[in-house]
């Protein structure tokens, strides 16, 4: 008979596409890994993936298995929480992905708080871009995603939990820095770096100053805002960062100046991504507002 953990591991080796990957991923050897999947084509009597030394490849009616598959990690690992739900609010382990752009900057302010106020809840986080990190919810892999709005969530709910807008960051010796506030038409020529393509982050600054992807001069991008605040330390330009790491980046050196961005507002928006029928909705809100309110706090700080 097929098992609830066959179909886990089949499902571990679909996201990582690799055997050795899986079985770390499902804290088992290699070996258990593969001789359950194969045990697992062999009741089914169909060839699920395809082998070779280089690459693990899907068939096409191992597609529609590992679908069906999905839906039954996601039914049961919901009856799972469904059973949770009866024990103390946020007493279990929540699997959260979070984006780049925000974990360095949130978590450290909200953690202490909920250690202290839910001493038994275990975190488990997963670092990932926003495409990534809707699919995991999509698929069950995780519970939610912190990202940043807008972006397109199709099918999924967001709680919102904080809102915020961008500010520019200059060295002194630019007369940028002396503003107290700055509109985006005394933007275009200051020089400014953004983070690469693919970070929302980036699309986010680039709405609030109302700016084209072509208007932005191109000659240096980074994958990380701590770069990019770097290299206007060292004067080669200015860049945007949202409210959220101002104090982080400021850090970097005395040198640096920020300037609020006049633009309509909020910039972006903070929220849980959660599918619409996840049984965890309850610890998730409560999350939401021990977050908002941390935020809240160190605002007024």
């Amino acid at each position: 008979m097929v098992s609830f953990k066959q179909l886990t591991y089949a499902l571990a080796v679909d996201q990582t596409r690799h055997f050795n990957k899986a079985a770390e991923l499902c804290s088992v050897s290699q070996s258990a890994l593969s001789t359950a999947i194969t045990e697992l084509e062999k009741q089914l009597g169909i060839q699920i993936f395809e082998r070779d030394t280089r690459k693990v490849l899907v068939t096409p009616l191992g597609k529609e298995i590992l679908k069906k598959a999905r839906g039954i990690k996601i039914q049961v690992d919901d009856l799972c929480l469904l059973a949770q739900s009866r024990k103390k609010p946020l007493s279990s382990s929540i699997k959260i992905g979070v984006i780049p752009t925000i974990a360095p900057y949130l978590l450290p302010r909200v953690l202490p708080a909920l250690h202290k106020e839910y001493p038994d809840c275990k975190l488990r986080i997963i670092e990932e871009q926003s495409h990534e990190l809707i699919d995991r919810v999509r698929n069950g892999d995780i519970d939610t995603a912190i990202l940043a709005l807008p972006y397109t969530i199709k099918g999924l709910l967001a709680l919102e939990f904080w809102h915020e807008d961008f500010y520019l960051i200059a060295h002194e010796s630019d007369p940028r820095s002396q503003l107290t506030e700055i509109n985006s038409d005394k933007l275009k020529d200051a020089g400014l770096m953004l983070l690469a393509d693919g970070h929302c982050l980036k699309d986010h600054a680039l709405a609030a100053c109302q700016f084209k992807p072509n208007e932005i001069d191109k000659t240096f991008t980074s994958a990380s805002l701590n770069t990019l605040v770097q290299m206007v330390a060292g004067r080669m330009g200015s860049t945007l960062v949202p409210e959220m790491a101002l104090k982080n980046l400021l850090s970097i050196s005395p040198e640096l100046k920020a300037v609020h961005i006049g633009e309509p507002g909020p910039h972006r928006i903070l929220a849980f991504i959660i599918r619409p029928n996840y049984t965890g909705t309850k610890n998730i809100e409560l999350l939401k507002t021990l977050f908002s309110e941390q935020l809240a706090n160190h605002r007024k700080q």
